[in-house]
């Protein structure tokens, strides 16, 4: 832990948080009346950390609601597609604002330490059926809401240089034997513009989004414990300098809180390594 920083972690306190601000939402007009029965996926992280006196808070969700409904009609074609407009205005108006309250509530109630029992959760997740009536449809739909949480994130940019040609270096980031020599971990690379790749035994994962051999590698970079689906972009430079390769490292989109934790995995992890991979003889030889 970095001194003067301490974090806490949110996420199960979150999840509570969400199911009890979600579940139960209602909308309703004179066309029919739509209610969120369940979390049918709620993935993500969210955290709390102070620095410098500062609180900063983490988050990104992405969340998938069940939702079911009855409209005030007699039965006829299109009734369906009314509590899906119903539930994709208002519905995801209320949503948002539930959004809010919930955003809210991690900056006050979960900072003071005012967290819900757990046992209080359980009732959110009963879901009540309605019998239809000869007269009315029911429908049952999954309705997708994606929050893209806008989370705090930093930029960084690192060189170093090695004592290696651009050739070498560059093929010990694309070629599959020799990432798992200086990662000493299996790893997975298909070294092509949208290939996938896994280092470090799966906790860095990724796609190749450019490839210009000798010159210039892109990625989409996550490491395991980042949020689902929240990728940086990695930007390698192979520059030749007298005799040496300097490597420059431009990195978009890491989370805040993630910020240390990215500078020791480059700096360590891959550099380092680097380095002491190529003194072997056999690498040379």
């Amino acid at each position: 832990m970095i001194p003067g920083r301490t974090e806490r972690d949110a996420t199960s306190w979150s999840k509570g948080k969400l199911r009890e601000l979600l579940v139960g939402i209602t909308v309703e007009n004179e066309a029919g009346h739509c209610e969120v029965s369940e979390l049918k996926q709620v993935e993500g992280e969210a955290s709390c950390s102070s620095r410098k006196g500062k609180l900063i808070f983490f988050y990104e969700w992405n969340i998938k609601l069940g939702w079911k409904g009855n409209v005030n009609v007699s039965k006829k074609k299109g009734d369906g597609d009314i509590l899906k407009d119903l539930m994709k205005t208002a519905g995801t108006a209320k949503v948002r604002e539930a959004l809010g309250d919930y955003l809210k509530a991690l900056k006050t109630e979960f900072t003071t330490g005012m967290i819900l029992p757990t046992k209080a959760l359980s009732t959110q997740e009963l879901t009540v059926k309605r019998k239809p009536s000869e007269n009315t449809l029911q429908a049952h739909a999954l309705s997708p809401v994606a929050l893209g949480v806008r989370i705090p994130t930093v930029a960084l940019h690192m060189t170093e240089l090695f004592d290696t040609t651009v050739e070498q270096l560059y093929g010990i980031f694309t070629v599959k034997d020799l990432v798992q020599k200086f990662s000493k971990a299996p790893a997975v690379l298909e070294a092509e513009k949208g290939g996938k790749f896994q280092m470090f035994d799966g906790n860095i994962t990724g796609e190749y989004i450019e490839l210009l051999k000798n010159s210039k590698i892109i990625m989409k970079w996550r490491c395991r414990n980042w949020p689902e689906e929240h990728y940086a972009t990695v930007a390698l430079n192979f520059v030749p300098t007298l005799g040496q390769t300097e490597l420059q490292l431009d990195c978009k989109g890491v989370p805040v809180c993630k910020e240390e934790n990215m500078k020791f995995c480059w700096q360590k992890q891959h550099f380092e390594e680097i380095k002491g991979l190529l003194q072997l003889p056999t690498l040379n030889g």
